[in-house]
This record gives C-alpha cells, structure tokens and sequence, in this order.
C-alpha cells in the first residue's frame, strides 16, 4: 500500500495486488463518502464488506500517528482545527475507458485542480492545463482558468474547465459563496469564452454542473442537471433562464448521461 499525496483534503491509498495472494478488496467493499457526513455521526459508517477491517484499522492507526504530528501541534497552538484521522473513501480499481480521440476524432484538453478531473482527463487520452493559483476551492483563480481556456481554444478541438468552487460552497452549506462562485465563473471563464465563441463560426459551448450539490443537506445527490450549449449550429429555443425549473419544463433530457457529448458535437442541434 502507498499514501500519494493530491490537492488540499484528496488523496490517494494505492494498493497493488497480484494473483497471488489475491486482493482482499472486491467490488462489494463499501465505503462512505465524507461529505455526505456533515455534522452526521459516522458510526455506522465505516468501510464494510471485503477487506474492510484492513482499511479499519489504518483509520484507527491514524488517529496516534496524526495527534503528534508536528503540523497540529502547530495548528493546535494557533487555535486552529486539527486533523484527527485519515477517512478512506471511495474504493474501487482502475477503470477502463476508450480514448476520446478513438470515439470522436478529437484531441482535448482539461484545467482543473483536482485530482479526480485530471484522472478522467487522462484516461480520455486529454493533455491537461495547470494554471496557475488553481486551487479547488473558493479561492481559486477564475481569471486564469478563463484566460488558459481562451488560448487553448487555438490548439484544441474541446477545451474542459472544471470548477469546484460552487460544490465545496454547498458541501459547507454557504450560499452566499456559493452564489460568488457562480458570479466569478460567469465573470471570468464564461463571458470570455462566450466571446471568442460569438466571433467564430466553428465553435459552441456547453456548461452544467456534474451532479447536484444542495447547501440544504451539504449533500451531493442524483438526478438530471440543467445544462445549456450555444454556438454552432445549435438551434435557439424559447427559454429565459438556465436553472433547475426550466430545464426540467424543456422535456429535454440525455439518459443516459454520456449520451449528451454525442448531441453536443453533431454538427447541427
């Protein structure tokens, strides 16, 4: 097993296994994700199934590892939280995944600073763009986001900006930053993008969240998300506003999910 470091609170418990012994993991090991805990007790959950108690116990041995390191000692000192245990969530092995290039002919690019994006980006066979003061959070740079996605616009058939901002808001139950985020992204990454777009005929843009977020429950939870494209080839409906409600009254919707890039990049919508 090896710990990898990843951006702020994400990181990585590798374990390779091989045929003999097998791995003590199977695809009924469950595990929870934290952010669906807040202010919860997780008594109830902790990993469970398959080679459980091996994750339990690293949870456990943490915890006397973590209360002397010399990074809270310095926290506690300035009054700030500390961390107490190590939460290991999120279980599973390496999927599979066909190049975008093979599916669609297309060479893309990713910006975003966290981990599990860039990931994707590379199993899609996509380069990725760090920027500068990216951060995953609240604080991150909008404007340098936007200006990387504006110049990579020349060199790339698809250019994918991921925001965290307004998940992290919600998961911490601010709407008022979570409202911010959005102001910053239109500001920011959208009106520019938007922009070049208006100035070319060859282009679209498409923006939607990945899943929904609610600041009510600090929860992620399923179901359609509303999304909006613009650009090439894409017809004009009647709609006023993007938001939940009126993508629901559209009667349009892409189940399953992946179906939509396929819409997206036909020529005429």
């Amino acid at each position: 097993m090896k710990f990898v470091p990843g951006v702020s609170y994400r990181n990585l418990l590798i374990y390779r296994g091989d045929a003999d012994p097998p791995s003590p993991f199977t695809p009924s090991t469950r595990t929870s994700a934290p952010h669906d805990l807040t202010d919860l007790s997780v008594a109830d959950d902790f990993p469970r199934g398959p080679g459980s108690d091996i994750l339990v116990s690293l949870m456990s041995a943490s915890a006397d590892i973590l209360a002397d390191h010399p990074i809270n000692q310095s926290r506690k000192s300035a009054g700030k939280k500390v961390a107490t245990n190590v939460w290991l969530w999120g279980s599973g092995g390496a999927p599979g995944l066909p190049t975008f290039n093979d599916r669609y002919g297309l060479q893309g690019v990713m910006i975003t600073a966290v981990d599990l994006l860039r990931g994707l980006a590379s199993l899609a066979g996509w380069d990725r763009i760090e920027v500068e003061g990216a951060t995953g959070y609240l604080d991150t740079n909008y404007a340098g986001k936007g200006k990387a996605a504006v110049e990579a616009i020349e060199k790339y058939d698809i250019v994918c900006v991921h925001i965290e901002a307004p998940d992290e808001a919600s998961h911490e139950g601010r709407a008022d930053a979570k409202v911010e985020a959005l102001q910053q992204i239109d500001e920011h990454i959208v009106a520019p993008l938007w922009k070049v777009v208006q100035n070319r005929t060859d282009a679209k843009i498409l923006i939607l969240p990945d899943h929904p977020t609610f600041c009510r429950t600090k929860k992620h939870t399923h179901g359609p998300v509303p999304l909006v494209m613009a650009g090439s080839g894409v017809s004009a409906d009647d709609t006023a506003a993007y938001d939940e409600t009126t993508a629901a009254a559209s009667g349009l919707i892409f189940d399953p999910g992946w179906t939509m890039m396929d819409q997206y990049l036909k020529k005429s919508n």
